[in-house]
This record gives C-alpha cells, structure tokens and sequence, in this order.
C-alpha cells in the first residue's frame, strides 16, 4: 500500500486551502516580524555591543510601526482566509506525505534491503535518531533565545545529510589492553570508488545541495556549508589497527555486517579530528561487557546511516518543507505537517489548534502504514500545538520465503510545563494503547516484525524528583531505556539533554567540537546542560554523594522485544550524543544503533 502524497481528499479541497492559507499568511507573517523585531538572542545583543550599534532602538521603534500598520491592513483579509481555512481541516488527513521519485527501483519494494537476512544470516543494523529542533514562527523562537527560523532549519537539514550521508566505520585496536571500539575521524573516511553505487537509498549527485557561500550573518546562526566529496564503494567499513606504533597499520574491510547502504557517502574534507572511543559502562574491551553495557560516544556529526529520523517541534510549515527538500534525497519518504488544526475535535470549541504536533519523520524505508492521535488534555500554551503521537510501519525489506520484514517506529512529543506529571503519565497511557491498537490492527500473519522502537521529546527527565510521577509508569516496563539504571536513576556515562538556552551561544557551546568538548567533561557540562528540577519545597541535593552530575535528559530513544518476532532478538551496538546541531537548537540530538538477530535455524525458513 502507498500513502496519498496530498493530506487532502481531492484536488479541489487542497485548491481551496491554499487560496485560504494564501489570505491568512501576510498577515501571520507580518504578526511574526513584529513579535521578532522586539526580541533579540543573547548572540545578537552581543554583536551589537561589540560593534557599537546605537541604531537598534530606531530599528525597533520604526519597524514595530511597519509591522504593526501591515498587521492591522491585511487582518480583514486574513478573517475571511480564516472562515475558509477553519472548516476544511476536517477533510484534511492529519499529515502531508514526501516521496523522493527514485532514480531506479525501490530495492526495498524488491526485498533486496537487508540482504543479511535474505541470504540466510543472522543478523542486520538500523540506524534511529531524533533530536528537538525548536522550529517554531521566528518570533515566538527567539523566546528560547533562537532566532532566524528558516536559515536554522537549511543549516540543520544540511548539518543532518552531512553527518547521516558517510560511511560507517568502525576502528578495532588489536591489543590485549584494548580501549574498545573506536568512531573513526573524517581523516579516516575512504575516498573515491569505481564500484557501483549500493542499493537502497542511493541518492544523484545532482540531487545533493550545491557548494554554497555563507555570509557572517549565516555562519553566526551556525550555518555549516557543505561540499559534495567522492562516493565510498560501501557504506560499512570495519578498519582494524595494531596498537604499535611502530607498526604499518593495515586498513582491510571487513565483511558487510549491516547493509543498510547508500550510494553517495560524504567525507568531510579537511577535518582532522582523532578517532573517538565508543566507551562503555567502566568495561575496557566489548568481549569483556556485561548485558547491560552500552557502547556510547559523544560525536559532532550525526551517526552514519541512519535509516529512521524523528523530529520534533518542526511547527513552521515553511521550515518542514526547507527540511523535506533538503532530506529528501536520502530520506526517500517523509510525513511531515503531522497534526491537526482549528476545532478537535471537528464542531467543538472546547480545544482550538493553532499549530500542528510539529513532529517529522524522515525514513529510509517506504511507509505502509501510518496513524496519527493527538493528546486530548493539553492544558495551557501546550494547548494551542496539537502534541500528539504517529505510528508508522514500514517495509524493511524481504526473505527467501517472501515474507516481509517490518519495523514499527512511533515518535511523541509530551506535555512541557514543569510539575504536571499527571498530564505526561495520562499521555504515556494513551501512548501504550494507541501504539497496541496500531500494532494489532496492522499486522499480518505473512509479516516478520524485526524492530519496534518509540522516541521522542517525553519533557520529563530520570533524575528531577519533580518528574518522579513518570519516571515510575509501565512503559518502562514495555520498552527499554539504554541510559536508565531504574526509576530516577541515570547510568553514570549518561549526558543530558536539555541545554540551558541563556548560554547557547557561549563560546564552550556554540560549535559542534566544543560543545562535544564540553560534555565530555563534568565540571563544564553543569554549566550549560539544564540542571534536575526540585520539588516545590523541597531542597534537593544534586547528585547524590558519589554519583556523576548527568542533568536532564528528556529526548528518548527506547526500543522493546516482546513485540518483535519470536526468533528474533536485538543488541545495543552504539548509543550517540550528537552535537552537531550546536547553536541551532536547545536540545541534543540523540542516536542509536541496534542489531537484530534472527536465530540461524529459522533465519530461512521465517
């Protein structure tokens, strides 16, 4: 099955919304640049303290009275766009649906995907993140001391391709005193190849962004330019080094142990960072790691070759477009505008949606299925978003016996404000039911289940006793958390994720390296990861004698087994902190590698 592309039922419908929304956007526009005239970031306020500007004030005072003028002229037309706009939301299906026209077939729709299980092995890798990317109307973003919406989100979507976009290479130190599994530097990454491109997810050159030149004002908003560099033969590499130095190092690929390729791998030119360690929980060697050890790193570019991407608070429509464009190419299928508006439910008026849910899903894989529930007890500003949760099945490739392999990949974002717990643990109910009902309605007999996976932004931590409430609630039970030792209690390598916004452009933070300096180390990153929240009267003493400072983490990537198929089970290969997005966003986006294993005796005959 393949989705619509349009979220309305027919051609006339979608004409009518963009003659609406067309009379309703000067006018939300003009609104914008008025709030955003009157707010500066930090990172403003400093480059006109250092450049002496005492031209600000006028700049203000005229542009309030452009914007406001502007505003007050075209609000008349935006009433009438309103009274058009408003019923049509209920034709509207609550998501709008981008696929990439492919340059060849679907090797997915042909079962050549992950061809580890089809050639009777054991085992395949997919590739999860999600990161909150504060895309808000430039205006209401610059509350959270971030500003310039839309270059913010070109900047990000490239930021994304340039990490996501390259091999993955992992680096072995063949020693008895191993450190473990290395992350290679870009100085590692293989240069051209004449072998033909891999399958699925191959992208055209042509289709990559251009080489672009970038003003000051851009690079301050932590734009990154990009270059197209040659294409890997693969996009696995496993380089194995002698821990002399006096040794010639011998770099020879290892068998393909995820194939999960794609054709137009980037290298970053020039770049010579060293390779980083994959640490894992105090254990020096993998072989030596217990059950419950997880390889982690922190990184300054997004992993490689990540299969499913989840985004959150993408709530302007233009940047959600700024970034489906840009992720397009190597994402070939993305639900974006994932919401709904105006009255909900339709001839209420008991909750009016001003904005979507903001979520973004960018995948690899074709989408089968996908649903969308918004939470019903919003309560506040939050209200006004259409928070919710989306479910999507998607086709991940198929075995000898023609059956398919399916993963299900469900992305949420909860209710903020602080001390409301029994609001986000209502919303977790909702999220067990609702992903049960997906899961149950939309399976089938001739199907094998190979991941379930749910990440989000869950806006409460495992360390704040504030959010003790959630931290305590089944879904813990049902889905594993890789960084949780148990309810209120982080594992001592876990890094928070939540920046303090007043700081994001500090120069410890403000780059992809130094911020990944910075959370590297404790003494720094209590300064600008957001600190546990107490209880309301109640002092709180942080951390507790002999633990790590860790901070809050509120972006989730959990994963469960009991749904999966019955022969197949999966393994933590790495877990990222990505700081890529350093100086775009108040979040820190985070990755997750995970195998899955088929048993050998049934990886056939499944």
């Amino acid at each position: 099955m393949s989705l619509r592309e349009s979220p309305f039922p027919n051609c006339f419908v979608e004409g009518l919304h963009a003659v609406s929304w067309g009379l309703i956007l000067p006018c939300f526009w003009f609104l914008d640049r008025l709030i955003a005239v009157c707010m500066s970031t930090s990172l403003e306020r400093t480059q006109r303290q250092e450049q002496e500007c005492y031209l600000h004030p006028l700049k203000v005072f005229f542009g309030f009275i452009l914007f406001l003028t502007l505003f007050l002229i075209t609000a008349p037309l935006a009433f009438l766009g309103f009274l058009l706009w408003a019923p049509l939301q209920a034709a509207r299906r609550p998501f709008s649906y981008y696929q990439e026209p492919p340059s060849r077939p679907t090797p997915a729709e042909e079962g050549e995907r992950n061809l580890g299980f089809e050639a009777g092995a054991n085992k395949a890798t997919f590739g999860f993140a999600t990161a909150n990317l504060c895309l808000l109307p430039d205006g209401i973003a610059r509350f959270n001391n971030l500003g310039h919406t839309q270059r913010r989100a070109t900047a990000i979507g490239r930021s994304i391709v340039q990490g996501v976009n390259r091999p993955h290479i992992r680096i072995f130190v063949d020693s008895p005193s191993s450190c473990g599994t290395l992350s290679p530097s870009s100085s590692l990454l293989p240069g051209p190849s004449t072998t033909s491109p891999a399958s699925y997810g191959a992208t055209d050159p042509a289709c990559q962004p251009p080489p672009q030149a970038h003003s000051d004002e851009d690079q301050a908003d932590g734009a990154v330019p990009t270059t197209t560099p040659p294409k890997p033969s693969d996009s696995n590499y496993v380089v194995y080094e002698p821990c002399d130095d006096t040794e010639e190092s011998s770099h020879s690929p290892a068998p393909v142990i995820n194939t999960n390729h794609n054709s137009n791998q980037q290298d970053r030119k020039g770049h010579r960072n060293p390779p980083r360690a994959l640490r894992t929980q105090g254990v020096a060697q993998r072989g030596q790691a217990g059950p419950d050890d997880v390889p982690w790193e922190v990184s300054s570019l997004f992993p490689a070759n990540v299969d499913i991407l989840c985004l959150e608070e993408v709530f302007d429509k233009r940047a959600a477009v700024k970034l489906t464009n840009t992720l397009g190419p190597l994402f070939n299928h993305i639900l974006y505008d994932v919401g709904v508006y105006a009255c909900q439910p339709p001839g209420s008026c008991s909750s009016f949606k001003f904005f979507n849910s903001g979520l973004f899903l960018a995948s690899r894989y074709p989408v089968l299925e996908a649903q969308y529930h918004c939470f019903p007890n919003g309560r506040g500003e939050d209200a006004l978003a259409a928070k919710g949760l989306l479910s999507a099945k998607v086709l991940v490739g198929q075995n000898q016996k023609e059956k398919k392999l399916v993963g299900y990949f469900n992305c949420t974002h909860l209710h903020a404000p602080e001390g409301e717990g029994e609001i986000r643990c209502e919303q977790l109910n909702m999220l067990t039911k609702w992903i049960q009902e997906f899961q149950v309605t939309n399976s089938k007999p001739d199907e094998v289940v190979v991941f379930d996976v749910l990440s989000g932004d869950f806006n409460f931590d495992n360390c704040s006793p504030d959010d003790s409430l959630e931290q305590r609630h089944s879904l813990f039970e049902e889905y594993r958390d890789p960084c949780r030792a148990g309810p209120g209690q982080e594992k001592p390598w876990v890094i928070g994720t939540l920046l303090e916004q007043p700081t994001l452009y500090h120069e410890d933070v403000r780059t992809p390296e130094n911020l990944q300096r910075t959370l590297e180390r404790e003494d720094l990153r209590k300064q600008y990861i957001s600190s546990p929240v107490a209880l309301d009267g109640c002092p709180m003493v942080y951390p507790e004698l002999g633990q790590p400072w860790v901070g809050r983490r509120i972006d989730y990537i959990l994963y469960r087994e009991s749904s999966i198929s019955k022969h197949c089970r999966t393994e933590i290969e790495e877990l990222t902190f990505v700081t890529q997005l350093a100086g775009l966003t108040d979040h820190i986006p985070v990755g997750l590698r995970l195998n899955v294993f088929l048993d050998s005796d049934t990886a056939q005959s499944e």
